[in-house]
């Protein structure tokens, strides 16, 4: 019986793999590692493959392939979301992905990408906060207290430096769980009671709520002058968190417009209403914030080049570890052109 090569082998990063490697690395230290992956690849946007992602909607969910390259590497997820998942014990998201060589279009990695999203959404919304946020923002209203919100807190303390996040869920149990969470992390953890109570104070508010419908997370008059609209909810069409009077009164900041007026807060305003692309901002072509009182959003529906990023960072950090799987994925026969051969010797 034939045995695979080295080069017929794939890494595959498990659940328990992506866990070790997060405690290896340290989570705080592995979310601004990731938020330096994706701003890497958003100031080189051009170079890559760009398309809106590829869904399959049903009554109860989302099934999506999210793909790009960069030329000389190929990678795309696998995702779901079905926000009544919860209610069976079961994940809102799961994930997976992979990334190839373009050249032999073989894979080179293979990932769980269930908590690896987590990551690269938390990497993400604060590598964008760190530029449109008021400066020295200290405080965030994190409203959604599920799967997201201890990542998003904590990316927020590592990489834009709050220091103290109010929780709010109308759900009071996950709020006690995120609090339960976070103790220890170095965050001044305030449960709130209402979504007002929560807002208080913060100069960065993040809405992350999964249910499919449209809804009215926060009102216009929730929202006062100067403040960041993280706006990151379980998004496609017929799903938004936000009144359209804040997106009116707000400076608009999107990944991929294309995609994010499917799917995204700006589903709800005029197809040409004026929208920024983030990478432009890093690439110093466009303008972030204005002024100190302009409202900022960012209406985030996750893109394709951030799971890249995220994918290809845990490429570079698995080297020489053994947080990975060699898998045994491709058929590699000792003649290329002799696939049936291979197959007819194994039977011995």
């Amino acid at each position: 019986m034939t045995t695979p090569s080295d080069k017929a082998l794939v890494p595959f990063v498990s659940v328990d793999h992506m866990m070790k490697l997060i405690h290896h690395i340290g989570i705080e230290q592995m979310l601004c590692g990731i938020a330096d992956a994706i701003e890497a690849d958003f100031r080189r946007w051009e170079l890559f493959d760009k398309t809106p992602r590829v869904a399959s909607h049903s009554d109860v969910g989302v099934i999506e392939l999210m793909p790009t390259s960069d030329g000389d590497v190929y990678g795309f997820k696998y995702v779901n979301g079905h926000p009544d998942n919860t209610r069976d014990g079961l994940q809102t998201v799961t994930a997976f992905g992979l990334l190839s060589d373009v050249a032999t279009g073989y894979p080179v990695l293979l990932s769980e990408m269930t908590i690896l999203t987590a990551l690269r959404t938390a990497a993400t919304s604060a590598l964008v906060a760190r530029v449109l946020a008021p400066k020295n923002a200290k405080t965030m209203a994190m409203i959604g207290n599920g799967a997201q919100s201890e990542f998003q807190s904590l990316a927020m303390k590592a990489i834009v430096g709050i220091t103290e996040v109010r929780l709010y869920d109308t759900d009071p149990a996950a709020t006690l769980k995120c609090a339960a969470n976070l103790a220890g992390h170095g965050l001044d953890v305030v449960v709130c009671k209402t979504a007002e109570e929560a807002m208080l104070g913060a100069q960065i508010i993040t809405t992350c709520t999964a249910d499919k419908q449209y809804a009215t997370i926060l009102t216009d008059n929730m929202i006062g002058a100067g403040v960041h609209i993280n706006a990151i909810g379980g998004d496609c069409p017929g799903k938004t968190e936000l009144a359209p009077a804040i997106l009116h009164r707000a400076g608009i900041f999107v990944e991929y417009p294309e995609q994010t007026r499917i799917e995204g807060e700006i589903q709800q305003l005029d197809p040409d209403h004026p929208v920024t692309e983030f990478w432009q901002v890093l690439a110093g072509q466009a303008a972030g914030r204005t002024d100190d009182k302009q409202i900022t959003l960012f209406d985030s529906v996750g893109f394709a080049i951030e799971d890249f990023s995220a994918l290809r960072y845990v490429r570079d950090q698995i080297a020489g570890t053994q947080f990975f799987h060699p898998l045994d994925l491709l058929a590699d026969p000792d003649d290329p052109r002799d696939l049936f051969g291979m197959v007819q010797r194994a039977k011995t």
